[in-house]
């Protein structure tokens, strides 16, 4: 017994220890702990849905989810060939040219305008706390931070590992003018030697005007947060990012809900919806779009264009690696719908919605 009990004790104090590591970032304390208690959407010691938002559906266990993962056979979660991908100099790219380019699950550049903003970037070839799991699928890490230009604007939605890269964001620290993100994700940040300064962290419904006739407006998501052991003590969000001449929804992760509906009343049509579209799965319907509801939710937002993301590059759920891209485009053609499906690294000229691109992973195994 006293042999069991001293195991036991060690093993706390080396989760303990291992939580303490700075890739954990920090919870909100002090002066933004009190800021957070004043949001209207957190309650009960944590940020919460608009709607009622269980972890699984209903009837679902997670032991059935556990057994799921690590025990039933799961075919072609990973391809067994390379990822391609195309090499766009962003460090010397024509400040008037307005593109995006796709680096792979929800990490990509947007240049607009003359300014150049970078949304949720993981570069270190991994979306876990641990280097060896949840590895990024052959071909797709094909940028680093040295690759990016000076970032205007870095957008955080939320502290997922999957979002929010330690390693990355400690690297591109030096090229960050300004962080928008929300409640509380502003603690890890600071951690990590980020200035306060140059940290916005918003609840949603808030409205951050910016230089040249830029404007973020911060919107609600159902999702969750959380790096280790405590979860939703910072806020998921999604954005609307307004300028004089478009508009484009940068939707981060979320489940379907009424927000979709209520986004387009306020602030659409849209010309661009980049939209969460992959590591989805009945078992876990509320925090993940399903592939129909990906199409309901872009035309609930009157969306020109869709770029679908979170998916092609790491495996986080139990779907086949490809299967986002053949229904999103599938279910996009009898929809009559513009889905835009780059390469990672091409860029989208988002002067031409005349671009047309190949359906690259029909040539992956």
């Amino acid at each position: 017994m006293i042999i069991f009990l001293v195991i036991i004790l060690l093993l706390i104090v080396i989760t303990i220890i291992f939580l303490r590591q700075p890739k954990f970032g920090r919870l909100p304390s002090s002066e933004r702990l009190a800021r957070i208690k004043t949001s209207p959407d957190y309650k009960n010691g944590a940020f919460q849905n608009i709607s009622p938002t269980p972890d699984l559906a209903e009837g679902v266990s997670y032991f059935k989810v556990f057994k799921e993962f690590f025990f039933d056979k799961q075919p072609r979660l990973k391809p067994t060939g390379v990822i391609p991908s195309v090499k766009t100099d962003l460090l010397h790219l024509d400040i008037q040219k307005n593109i995006l380019v796709w680096f792979g699950h929800s990490s990509y550049f947007i240049q607009l305008e003359g300014q150049r903003i970078l949304v949720d970037p993981v570069f270190s070839g991994a979306a876990s706390p641990f280097s060896f799991s949840i590895k990024a699928f052959k071909g797709t890490d094909v940028y680093t931070p040295d690759d990016m230009p000076a970032i205007d604007l870095l957008i955080i939605t939320h502290d997922h590992w999957d979002h929010l890269d330690y390693d990355t964001v400690k690297k591109l620290r030096p090229k960050v003018s300004k962080v928008i993100t929300g409640l509380g994700t502003g603690a890890h940040l600071k951690r990590w030697g980020y200035d306060k300064d140059i940290i916005i962290e918003k609840d949603w419904n808030e409205r951050i005007e910016l230089e040249d006739n830029f404007t973020l407006f911060t919107i609600p998501a159902r999702h969750f947060s959380g790096r280790g052991l405590s979860r939703n003590k910072t806020l998921w969000t999604s954005f609307v990012l307004r300028t004089l001449k478009r508009q484009i929804f940068i939707g981060g992760d979320s489940g379907y809900d009424k927000h979709f509906a209520a986004a387009a009343k306020t602030f659409g049509p849209f010309d661009l919806a980049i939209i969460e579209n992959g590591q989805y799965n009945k078992s876990w319907r509320y925090i993940h779009l399903l592939p129909e509801e990906v199409l309901k939710a872009a035309k609930e937002l009157h969306a020109k264009g869709i770029l679908p993301v979170h998916s092609g590059k790491f495996p986080l759920s139990l779907h086949e690696w490809d299967e986002p891209f053949k229904l999103i485009t599938a279910n996009g053609k009898k929809e009559n719908l513009d889905v835009i499906t780059p390469m990672i690294g091409e860029p989208v000229d988002l002067d031409n919605d005349q671009q047309t691109f190949i359906h690259w992973w029909e040539h992956v195994d």
